[in-house]
């Protein structure tokens, strides 16, 4: 018997949570699983973005493939520099396929913030200021939905590019 040419697809999965720990480790198992593109919006990056532990999976992610990508929209970018200089440091050392863009002052009235991988999985937190959030996996309809927000709010940002920080 030969095998089946069109497998089923891996069963959605959608979960909501509370607590700021699963969430951040949420998005740590979520990294390396990634195939091509991990798209993050937010108010702004937390500290989280500066643990050693999660500026290894972005570079483990970013070497893995030429073709991997990170792009994250912020509303605010100006303490990036100030809270979280090893993660410039994987700006700077993956340049070409690190993109940060920054929302227009017209656009920072979303509040929602979300970080899609690829075009499968997803971490959706209900309001910038609050833990409440949910995971979507294999949830193709979500994530379609967040990419579709996620490209207008690329397509409306401006680029930034952070300065030179010595001493890393």
């Amino acid at each position: 018997m030969s095998p089946d040419p069109h497998p089923a697809l891996p069963h959605t999965q959608y979960e909501r949570f509370e607590s700021g720990r699963q969430y951040e480790a949420m998005l740590d198992a979520l990294i390396p699983t990634t195939q091509r593109v991990i798209r993050i919006f937010d108010k702004s990056l937390s500290t989280s973005y500066n643990a050693p532990a999660r500026c290894e999976l972005l570079r483990e992610f970013l070497r893995a493939d030429p073709l991997n990508r990170l792009f994250i929209v912020l509303h605010e970018t100006n303490t990036i520099e100030r809270l979280c200089p090893r993660f410039v440091g994987v700006l700077q050392r993956f340049g070409h396929s690190a993109k940060i863009r920054q929302t227009p002052r017209a656009g920072r009235h979303l509040y929602d913030a979300f970080v899609v991988f690829d075009a499968s999985h997803y971490l959706h937190r209900f309001h910038y200021e609050h833990m409440r959030y949910a995971r979507g996996l294999n949830e193709i309809d979500g994530t379609q939905q967040l990419l579709e927000r996620y490209s207008e709010l690329w397509d409306a940002s401006t680029p930034y590019s952070p300065a030179s920080v010595a001493g890393l």
